[in-house]
């Protein structure tokens, strides 16, 4: 557009309010139809929407409808005044109560709501995955895609990786779980025999444990998880020392020792020497 060229410009203007609608008061109210004469309650205002069409508002006492009105459209033809019904509709008011807004399926899903024959489909568009046969960002797929062709129709985005690292880095399987914290210091699952490290880019800090007895057999765990089942928590047991030996009598055999009986004893009959006699 030139510079010299004339802007244009549209005016909306306001819908006025039909009086002869805006009159037909008991015409609306009569057309709100089949319903308890108690569940329409005081007229609220009428509101204009065009021309000769006007939309009256009533309070609804109908339960469960708390802030709710009955609006109910009239209109007329031009030079004529006889008013007729077009619409009556439940319309929310501010302080109507709301059912919540709508959340999509995806959304509301949270862990463990999936059962027993229940079918998940993932979102075409979902951000945690990409097409196989892109570059996976994972160098450890990279190096054997070749052997293993495209393979999967898709896999595991950057943000899915590091989504799925995140969850169960703070979750009950990583370091900051009760059960790892109070684990000795040195039984971290990445230096257990049961710690079977995952592929890929997830290897350095993520495996499976495979100990039948721990409480994570079959999960994911942090490479700095721990537990009391890690392979080398081993209890040892210092030997007693000799002051700690405990004193054992034999007495099922007496054996009869010879003894000399000492002079003045009660054993014989010689008489002991004075005290202090050399």
């Amino acid at each position: 557009m030139g510079n010299n060229e004339p802007v244009t410009r549209t005016a909306v203007r306001a819908a006025r309010l039909d009086q002869v609608c805006a009159a037909a008061v008991e015409v609306a109210r009569a057309g709100i139809g089949d319903v308890d004469p108690g569940d329409v309650g005081e007229y609220l205002q009428p509101v204009a929407e065009g021309d000769r069409l006007v939309t009256h508002l009533f309070e609804c006492r109908m339960a469960g409808y708390r802030g709710w009105r009955w609006g109910v459209t009239v209109t007329r033809v031009p030079r004529s005044r006889a008013v007729t019904v077009c619409e009556t509709v439940l319309l929310p008011g501010p302080d109507a109560l709301l059912a919540p807004g709508w959340v999509p399926w995806h959304e509301r899903l949270k862990p463990g709501d999936l059962g027993p024959g229940d079918l998940l489909p993932t979102h075409a568009e979902d951000e945690r995955l990409v097409p196989g046969y892109v570059l996976s960002d994972d160098p450890a797929v990279e190096e054997v895609s070749w052997e293993l062709g495209l393979g999967r129709p898709r896999v595991l985005s950057r943000e899915g990786r590091a989504e799925a690292a995140q969850r169960w880095y703070d979750g009950d399987h990583g370091p900051h779980a009760a059960i790892s914290a109070a684990a000795p210091a040195a039984a971290r699952c990445g230096t257990c025999g049961f710690y079977l490290p995952l592929a890929g880019a997830m290897r350095r800090a993520f495996g499976v444990c495979a100990n039948f007895y721990a409480p994570d057999d079959g999960r994911a765990v942090s490479a700095d998880h721990g537990c009391g089942a890690h392979s080398e928590a081993l209890i040892e047991s210092a030997d007693a020392g000799a002051d700690e030996l405990p004193t054992i009598y034999d007495d099922s055999e007496i054996e009869s020792v010879p003894v000399n009986p000492a002079a003045g004893s009660v054993h014989t009959d010689e008489p002991a020497e004075p005290y202090g006699h050399s």
